[in-house]
């Protein structure tokens, strides 16, 4: 039994290896990585930073599938054990509200996030500019696409699992026209995924070198008796690129503007050679977490140098511990109030 409670649904078929001896941080890797490797479709190069939620005792995923003429859309995937995936052949078709074709130009970098009885796709869209796009479904065969939540340039739009008071709660990054050379992450509320306001400030980039260019929300928040539990996205700037980490926080429960617990150091960094070997080398970037109530085990599903989907495990006990350790919060200004 955990010390730290997870206020989840029990998933006794988590995806799960145990940690192997002489690995020291809180997080360890899939030793079959990667899960999903190049042209996993016909027409569709490489699929990497996409999204896994439990679904009727098996799991279904949107995947971020660049196609082989280079443009990202998302595609539909199923698995029964979480790591063997099978995929639709053409890329999910959205609708209106009236059921008219409502496309996006290009798509990326999802989230999937289940609501009450509905979910959520949240991904990086054009909008004049790099957007968040917004759809939901209720049976994975329909797929309504809602109006873009905000102006661009925002990308890493997350939702909160739960409403808290009684509104929808979404993270995003703020950004530029080009590649961001700044980013910290925001918060936004609505009481109807129409009309969003209340926009506050969370997280800054850190002064660790790891995340010192920017940073970005990855999986949506685990709810945990220590607070929302939430793994992103860190990046450095080096003589010969960028490098993606990831990283691991603690926000409160009822306002979760505030960061109780941020840790120092990165949970995982580029080491393996499907993270520092592809498309874009050295990148982790998560999107997906599933969690276990019962047990406290927690699969991360991050993608691995734009080229592939990885798997990595952690407990909620054992990375909660991480982050409590290692917390450098009140050192980054995290000001929730208005500036």
């Amino acid at each position: 039994m955990s010390k730290v409670r997870m206020f989840t649904d029990n998933l006794s078929n988590i995806p799960w290896e145990d940690k192997p001896a002489g690995v020291t941080g809180p997080v360890w890797r899939y030793s079959e990585n990667p899960i999903i490797k190049r042209n996993p479709i016909p027409g569709v190069a490489r699929i990497f930073n996409s999204a896994v939620v439990p679904y009727n005792g098996e799991f279904i995923g949107v995947f971020r599938a660049e196609q082989t003429d280079g443009i990202p859309h998302l595609y539909l995937g199923y698995s029964k054990d979480g790591i063997n995936w099978e995929f639709e052949q053409e890329k999910i078709q959205f609708v209106n509200e009236k059921g008219e074709p409502f496309m996006p130009r290009y798509a990326y970098d999802p989230r999937l996030i289940k609501i009450e009885d509905t979910y959520y796709i949240v991904w990086c869209t054009d909008f004049y500019g790099a957007a968040l796009g917004l759809a939901k479904t209720k049976d994975f065969k329909t797929f309504i696409r809602l109006d873009n939540p905000f102006l661009p340039f925002n990308r890493n739009g997350v939702l909160f699992p739960r409403k808290i008071n009684n509104n929808f709660v979404m993270l995003s990054r703020p950004s530029d026209s080009g590649h961001t050379p700044f980013g910290d992450i925001y918060i936004s509320e609505s009481p109807d995924l129409v009309y969003w306001g209340r926009h506050r400030h969370v997280m800054a980039r850190g002064h660790e070198w790891w995340q010192s260019l920017k940073i970005g929300g990855g999986s949506a928040p685990i709810e945990t008796s220590e607070g929302w539990l939430m793994f992103y996205h860190g990046v450095a700037r080096t003589c010969s690129g960028y490098v993606y980490s990831m990283g691991a926080c603690l926000l409160d429960i009822d306002n979760p503007a505030i960061v109780k617990h941020r840790a120092g150091r990165y949970v995982l960094a580029p080491e393996e050679w499907y993270e520092e070997r592809g498309f874009v080398p050295s990148v982790i970037f998560p999107c997906a977490a599933l969690a276990d109530a019962e047990t406290g085990r927690i699969a991360i599903y991050y993608g691995a140098a734009d080229s592939y989907v990885a798997l990595a495990f952690t407990t909620v006990d054992e990375v909660v511990d991480f982050i409590k350790t290692y917390d450098a919060a009140t050192d980054i200004d995290r000001s929730p109030g208005i500036i």
